[in-house]
């Protein structure tokens, strides 16, 4: 596990070689590089990197970007964000949704209302420009 520390927050990696089972809880920035098999329920924010498997009973977080594969059902307060090549079975419920082309998904989708709490734009800039690096091998 390597903890990756940023101006707005911190992001725990489970890197490419990790393999975990079990429940995490957890309630910043979580990036997923290696295979999870259980159940999630966080108040931050998951990042399931491309060549990550994530099999969950559930998954219950803030936000969601999925670029690897992800089997379950999630629910995410603010947002799923599926990204190209990735794959998700499963059914979601989320505020916000977006699926890019090349995604494979199979499941329901259903929308909620934010809650008042969740404030969508309030989401630092750096935080994403980080998130985007990443995925990019950058």
């Amino acid at each position: 596990m390597v903890r990756d520390k940023k101006k707005e927050g911190e992001i725990v990696v489970l890197g490419e070689s990790t393999s975990f089972n079990g429940f995490l809880r957890f309630k910043e920035t979580l990036r997923i590089q290696g295979k999870f098999r259980g159940t999630i329920e966080a108040t931050g924010a998951l990042i399931v990197d491309r060549g990550a498997v994530v099999e969950a009973d559930h998954i219950s977080v803030t936000s969601l970007t999925v670029y690897g594969t992800v089997a379950g059902a999630v629910w995410a307060a603010d947002k799923i964000d599926m990204m190209s090549g990735a794959e998700v079975r499963g059914d979601v419920t989320a505020a916000r949704l977006r699926i890019a082309d090349g995604v494979l998904f199979e499941g329901q989708c259903s929308m909620i209302r934010a809650e008042k709490e969740v404030e969508i734009f309030s989401r630092p800039t750096e935080e994403i420009k980080t998130e985007l690096r990443w995925a990019n091998g950058s």
